[in-house]
């Protein structure tokens, strides 16, 4: 027998479908919504090989992401940095006082703040941003992760259930990622922001790596990978260009700011990469361009182009665009070919103070 509660819930539900498939046609997303209702129907109608674990872990998952989306949705013109480093360093550390230091830092640049939301660096982090500019991400532990004073019962404060749900967000909504010393956790961190800028699952966007003036950690970890990594051939010799190591905040808030000088962002179209620049490049400069990353296509040549039609609810709609057949391999490169997109160009007065605007 159906409990009236259940009832209750299932009738709610019938009426929240039918008013989903009442607008479902008018929707710009309603290719997407299809596809997400149909993976749940299948699994429904498989519900003998589907573990009430795995119903669990689905649900969760997605409640996870429903509070991120609604949560970041308002923010979406705003650039944000993520904060990663140790939970375990106290305010009297100098990893702590550099990490509250870049954190205002950047803030006064217009950028807004993500951390874990814990204590540590991520607290400096956020103590440094100031609560009216912080995001706080934290994770549901038994140790070590109860929400810092400066981000507790904010509207900004999320408590994932998930690491993975966490990580999603934590990368998806950064515009540069910012390391700070740390144990496993942060080591995990940053080979993963590698990992996926390497592979083109994530960014191009700044990965800067910060020390305390004097510090060694990340020039420890920066000949670590020289060593063992580039030497032996295990990743590119370009590969490092995907990151910079620094103990002066001057240079790891101007490896933010110079990477969207005239660079704004990308996506593929087909096999194209599309490169929306925030100010269009001469004929010369394009190229400059050809002449100088001719062995990163696959195919033809770096065209200007404006919006391709496949992109017309593009919010970048009306930016100038660069697109070229990009090899998906040699990411280093691309990074070094943004570089010089940052150096050519000439952005207006405006863009170029508020390299935060999205």
């Amino acid at each position: 027998m159906t409990s009236s509660a259940s009832f209750d819930t299932l009738e709610s539900l019938q009426t929240d479908i039918a008013k989903l498939f009442e607008h479902l046609p008018t929707s710009k997303h309603r290719q997407y919504i299809i596809q997400a209702l149909a993976t749940i129907v299948r699994l429904a109608q498989k519900s003998e090989e589907i573990e009430r674990l795995d119903w669990k872990i689905l649900s969760s998952s997605l409640a996870d992401m429903e509070h991120g989306f609604q949560l970041f949705y308002a923010y979406r013109h705003v650039r944000k940095v993520t904060i990663f480093g140790s939970a375990r360093l106290s305010p009297e550390t100098p990893e702590y006082r550099m990490a509250y230091e870049f954190a205002r830092y950047v803030c006064r640049l217009g950028f807004m703040v993500m951390t874990g939301g814990g204590g540590g660096i991520m607290q400096a982090g956020n103590e440094g941003a100031g609560r009216e500019n912080s995001f706080g991400l934290n994770i549901q532990l038994p140790f070590e992760q109860e929400a810092n004073p400066i981000i507790q019962g904010d509207p900004k404060l999320i408590h994932f259930k998930y690491f993975f749900t966490r990580k999603l967000f934590l990368l998806k909504e950064s515009d540069a990622i910012a390391l700070f010393p740390g144990g496993f956790g942060t080591q995990d961190e940053a080979f993963e922001c590698m990992t996926l800028s390497q592979t083109g699952k994530f960014g191009p966007i700044p990965l800067v790596l910060i020390d305390h003036p004097g510090g060694d950690y990340w020039r420890s970890w920066s000949e670590y990978i020289d060593k063992q990594l580039v030497q032996k051939g295990l990743v590119s010799p370009d590969d490092p260009s995907l990151y910079t190591v620094t103990d002066n905040l001057d240079v790891a808030c101007k490896a933010i700011t110079s990477f969207y000088q005239v660079y704004h962002s990308c996506r593929y179209v087909g096999d194209r990469l599309v490169i929306r620049l925030k100010s269009e490049l001469s004929d010369a400069e394009v190229e400059q361009l050809n002449a100088d990353f001719s062995d990163i296509l696959v195919t033809g040549r770096i065209e200007k182009s404006q919006a391709l039609p496949q992109e017309a609810q593009d919010e970048a709609f009306g930016l100038p665009r660069l697109i070229l057949y990009f090899n998906q391999r040699d990411l280093g490169r691309l990074y070094q070919f943004i570089k010089v997109i940052n150096q050519m160009g000439t952005p207006s007065l405006e863009e170029k103070a508020h390299p935060e605007k999205k």
